[in-house]
């Protein structure tokens, strides 16, 4: 589980793809932390950490992975965000995320407002169901608050601390992001459902 408190960035070091997947390698300070087979959150997606050593980690992608979120259009030298689980005795400082992604969505457009980034992003109906304006989403692994939501999209302001840290500070038009909507929301509509 995680908190969606980004650590910290990392670059793509390299990317071997087959036909099963895709084995990554990133290049982070943070993977002093790891041993092999702890779980980390890269752009959003839990994955599994192999190789570990204080240069970096690799992960093994399944195709399954790569179908559902932005992690196979990422090439060398790409900016990922990174976090660690939580652990027991951690604050929740963001919200709880699985880092099991339920859409990719699109940047349609970025504005600044104040010392704020609004970003606006479209995303499948399948997603926006579960996203209520000042409810909590995952962007990029990012826990954000909604600052409005329609049909199509909705949109997050990103304060200067997060275009700092996190890789949402070069978000432009036309990128793609990794979404997970708060889980509480689909249980709760699952058990609304079944009633």
């Amino acid at each position: 589980m995680f908190t969606g408190l980004v650590a910290g960035t990392g670059t793509v070091d390299s990317l071997e793809r087959d036909g099963d997947g895709m084995r990554l390698r990133v290049r982070s300070e943070l993977a002093g932390e790891l041993s092999a087979g702890d779980s980390i959150a890269v752009n959003g997606v839990c994955l599994t950490a192999v190789e570990p050593d204080a240069a970096g980690f690799s992960a093994d992608v399944m195709s399954e992975t790569l179908r559902r979120s932005s992690l196979g259009p990422l090439t060398s030298g790409d900016a990922v965000n990174l976090e660690l689980p939580l652990r027991a005795g951690d604050r929740l400082g963001g919200h709880v995320v699985q880092g099991h992604v339920d859409g990719v969505g699109t940047v349609d457009s970025v504005r600044d407002e104040g010392f704020s980034r609004v970003v606006r992003v479209s995303a499948p109906a399948e997603t926006l169901r579960y996203v209520v304006e000042k409810g909590s989403i995952a962007v990029d692994g990012v826990s954000l608050t909604v600052s409005a939501v329609d049909g199509q999209a909705f949109e997050v302001s990103l304060i200067p601390e997060t275009l700092e840290r996190t890789t949402l500070g070069e978000a432009e038009p036309g990128r793609m992001l990794n979404l997970e909507v708060d889980v509480f929301a689909k249980y709760v509509e699952k058990l609304a459902v079944r009633t």
